[in-house]
């Protein structure tokens, strides 16, 4: 058996044909619903990007005990698992934070991987004295610009070269057997930039150049706004191209028959929806956190089919070890999707998910409960024995006050690090005070969620089901503190 995983970083549901969109290209995304079963109840679980990963990899949440960092010794990985079991594991990736300190341990668990550079402000190809930044809303960075001069055609776009490496990847290997591939791209991420000979002219604005969005309120024009919308579907289009080289290879060596595919991302972004761009600021609305997810099963064979029980990122990991006959840990909190893929077969009733240090959010596919903490956010801690930021290890004054903890239930007897956390803020040091507010939405009756509930008994279920999640997930005490719990 063989297995392919397709990631697409801040890939956006509701822009996406299978899930109504009506003025986005993706006719292969289309071709891809008829090809698989179709979730349309999927939550992230912990954001952002390497958070997302842990949980991929993991199959727990990561929110509730560690911000952004990487894998850590006592972490159970499924490319392990897979790997010890003969199953040959390969990463394909121009995803810059695998690179970085603060994701330099999640590679490495595959037997192979690949990186392709250039994404971003990936510090890729040097240049002195950077080129001068054209006029511009939303965000700019000298490194990005120095990047944006090597990748001038379509065949120069990282995303090109993930999946041309994983077209060689499955020409070499397409005939043996037991095999995971992993082609991650970071696109349809910010910045959404195309090169000049890609780019298709937009009549509709003669601004200043929009590819980059700032997270947090939204400030520009109307017609700024559109553009950079247009920027986006653009690149999703790009996106929608590279699946179809892929579903034409599998068809071409009639590789349906015993291979899994599944398509997946780790969030989605706003693109000024209630006001907001970005992820990390705001409350986590349904367009950040309610994702696609598509699943072919060879053994199932279901094609075409939609499947409404609520699933999470965390059950990619226990369907990839049980598809492969690979036993699933037990401190793994998701939940193999064999049966969701056959028969719409429940695996949860409730799903958290959140951000480290903000509000911890409940859904059961029909209500969401945001909870938001007191003011001051405290207590808050880090618990790791892998002391890194995004960027950069943690300093010696952030050490100062560590501690040791007593070990959770997934540390496999270890006592981690317990870190205090001055001050939470996202990845560009700002917060917000939409942090300190909590909202209950019913996403039947206000799918927009543009209408916060204020109805008690409702309120005092849900507070108590948050609770018992997070007893569930071994919580640390003080997360129920800090949300006045």
């Amino acid at each position: 058996m063989k297995a392919i995983m397709l990631m697409f970083d801040s890939l956006n549901r509701h822009m996406l044909e299978p899930y109504g969109c009506k003025w986005t290209s993706t006719p292969n995304f289309r071709r891809l619903a008829e090809h698989t079963a179709v979730f349309d109840t999927c939550y992230v679980g912990s954001l952002p990007c390497m958070p997302a990963r842990r949980e991929l990899q993991t199959g727990r949440y990561n929110f509730l005990h560690r911000s952004w960092g990487p894998i850590e010794p006592y972490d159970i990985c499924m490319p392990e698992l897979l790997s010890r079991r003969g199953i040959y594991t390969h990463l394909i990736s121009d995803h810059g934070h695998y690179w970085e300190d603060g994701g330099a341990t999640y590679h490495q668990r595959y037997n192979t991987w690949e990186n392709v550079r250039g994404q971003e402000g990936d510090h890729w190809k040097p240049r002195v004295c950077p080129p001068e930044t054209p006029p511009h809303y939303g965000k700019s960075e000298p490194q990005d610009e120095v990047n944006r001069l090597y990748i001038r055609k379509r065949e120069e776009m990282p995303l090109y070269q993930v999946y041309g490496l994983g077209l060689s990847f499955l020409e070499e290997n397409w005939q043996a057997d037991n095999w995971f591939l992993q082609l991650e791209s970071f696109d349809p991420h910010e910045p959404f930039y195309l090169p000049d000979s890609v780019r298709a002219a937009d009549p509709d604005y003669d601004g200043p150049r929009f590819d980059w969005p700032s997270y947090g309120k939204v400030t520009e024009p109307r017609e700024a706004i559109a553009h950079c919308r247009r920027q986006y579907a653009r690149l999703l289009e790009e996106c929608d191209r590279c699946i179809g080289r892929v579903l034409d290879f599998m068809d071409a060596h009639d590789m349906w028959k015993d291979t899994m595919l599944i398509v997946n991302t780790d969030h989605g972004f706003l693109l000024g929806e209630h006001n907001w761009w970005g992820k990390g600021l705001m409350p986590l609305y349904e367009e950040i956190v309610h994702t696609p997810l598509f699943i072919w099963d060879p053994r199932e064979g279901k094609a075409g089919v939609r499947r409404k029980a609520l699933v999470q990122t965390i059950d990619l990991a226990p369907t990839l070890l049980e598809f492969f006959s690979v036993s699933i840990p037990g401190v793994m909190q998701g939940k193999s999707l064999r049966d969701t893929i056959a028969e719409d077969a429940p695996v949860r009733q409730y799903a958290l998910f959140g951000m480290h240090g903000r509000q911890v959010n409940l859904t059961d596919g029909r209500y969401v409960y945001m909870r938001a903490p007191k003011r001051d956010n405290s207590p808050l801690y880090e618990y790791t024995l892998m002391p890194t930021h995004m960027r950069a290890l943690f300093t010696a004054e952030e050490l100062s006050g560590m501690e040791l903890a007593q070990p959770f239930s997934f540390t496999q007897g270890l006592r981690t690090m317990k870190i205090p956390v001055e001050q939470v803020t996202n990845v560009n040091g700002q917060i917000s005070d939409a942090t300190y507010q909590s909202y209950l939405f019913d996403l039947e009756q206000d799918p927009e969620q543009q209408h916060p509930l204020s109805d008690p008994e409702v309120l005092k279920v849900y507070t108590g089901v948050l609770c018992e999640m997070m007893r569930l997930s071994d919580a640390p005490v003080e997360q129920y503190q800090r949300l006045g719990l």
